[in-house]
């Protein structure tokens, strides 16, 4: 029988072995940590954003730079195709109001487990705690609790994820000696050293700002942790970010400029700044907090500062907190396939490739899609390269 190993057991990984074991391989997926999908299974405990229902051009186009690379696996993997997929292995799904799609569980617990059966009576099998090394000639070497081992398939998929999240597998250490782009923290918070008077307002969301920078508008909301601000809102502007960008918040996104100073004119006498900005445009407290740690000193005219509050922020927070990475395997190594061009028989997919997607299921989805590609060329490139030992075997 030919044989098709997988390295990593995240969702591409296991996307991949789906599709090679359903072309008739014998499929090992290895996977270093003593699990597989352990990043799936801690994204899906805040709600598993599986994908975005969308008309395919704009869900392409979310994917700026990569889009052209990535669009036709989009195009045989999409949103439809993914809720079609997960209602395949049983979950119910439903729509949130801005086309954010989840399974009605919303964990990703009980979608993993159906795969894994799946999988398992595909005859796909995985060995965990098995961590690759490198290459051996035409072997992959592994580090495993008996020693090193090494493996020798007709075909290889990659599938190792990107540098974020370390302790659940996505480490980047397999960079080393690929044709890669810098890793560079994506979907990331800003830290931010607060003044004292912060305290209260720490775990506090931001709910109805417009957030601004590097020329793009984020109405998300987020939160104000210990450490700066963090959440959807952020996350979508973390690209100019990370290059230092000037960050503003419009804390009334609904009210214009001249209503503002409207509603602001008509202070009763003996208000408070505070009770005024409560009682006239109904500030909450969070937001009064933003106000003064970054409007002082306060001007007379207000509403432009409500408008456009400047945020003072030291970066963003460190590359292992991110919720994925920008950078990895470069395009321009791999063909149409996702075969490596200096190791014919191997394939990449996943977040080691080097692409950026927002949150939102954009992700999920372009992880999968690159799975089933690279799985599909995979199994195509064994069928017309049957390998010797693959001839004696049959």
């Amino acid at each position: 029988m030919v044989t098709g190993l997988v390295i990593g057991g995240g969702p591409a990984g296991l996307m991949a072995a789906e599709v090679m074991a359903g072309a008739g391989l014998k499929v090992i997926v290895a996977e270093a940590k003593p699990s597989v999908g352990r990043k799936l299974l801690m994204a899906g405990k805040s709600g598993l954003n599986l994908t975005k229902a969308e008309d395919e051009a704009t869900f392409v186009a979310a994917f700026e730079e990569a889009a052209p690379a990535l669009s036709p696996m989009l195009a045989a993997f999409g949103p439809d195709a993914v809720q079609a997929w997960a209602a395949g292995l049983g979950q119910e799904l439903f729509t949130g109001t801005t086309g954010r799609v989840f399974p009605k569980a919303m964990k990703a617990s009980p979608l993993l487990r159906a795969w894994l059966r799946q999988l398992g009576a595909q005859g796909v099998e995985v060995r965990t705690l098995w961590r690759w090394t490198g290459w051996d000639g035409d072997g992959a070497l592994f580090a495993t609790p008996e020693g090193e081992e090494v493996l020798r398939p007709d075909v290889t998929v990659l599938a190792m994820g990107g540098a974020s999240w370390a302790r659940l597998g996505s480490d980047g250490a397999w960079a080393e000696g690929f044709d890669t782009a810098p890793f560079r923290p994506s979907n990331i918070g800003i830290e931010i050293g607060w003044s004292d008077k912060m305290a209260d307002q720490f775990g506090q969301p931001l709910k109805a700002v417009a957030l601004r920078a590097g020329g793009r508008v984020s109405r998300g909301e987020c939160v104000i942790s210990r450490r700066g601000l963090e959440g959807a809102g952020v996350y979508a502007l973390s690209r100019d970010l990370r290059e230092g960008a000037t960050l503003e918040i419009d804390l009334m996104p609904d009210v214009p400029l001249d209503r503002l100073r409207d509603k602001l004119a008509r202070r009763r006498r003996g208000d408070s700044l505070s009770s005024h900005l409560r009682r006239a445009i109904r500030l909450d407290p969070a937001k009064r907090a933003l106000l003064m740690e970054f409007g002082r000193p306060l001007p007379d005219d207000l509403a432009p500062v409500l408008k456009a509050l400047p945020v003072r922020y030291a970066g963003v927070l460190p590359l292992d907190q991110a919720i994925s990475t920008a950078g990895g395997l470069r395009f321009a190594a791999l063909d149409e396939r996702l075969m490596l061009r200096d190791r014919p028989g191997t394939f990449a997919a996943g977040e080691m490739l080097d692409w950026e997607a927002p949150t939102g299921g954009y992700l999920l989805t372009a992880s999968l899609a690159t799975g089933l590609w690279a799985g599909r060329a995979a199994a195509d490139y064994a069928a017309a390269n049957p390998s010797s030992e693959a001839m004696a075997r049959r």
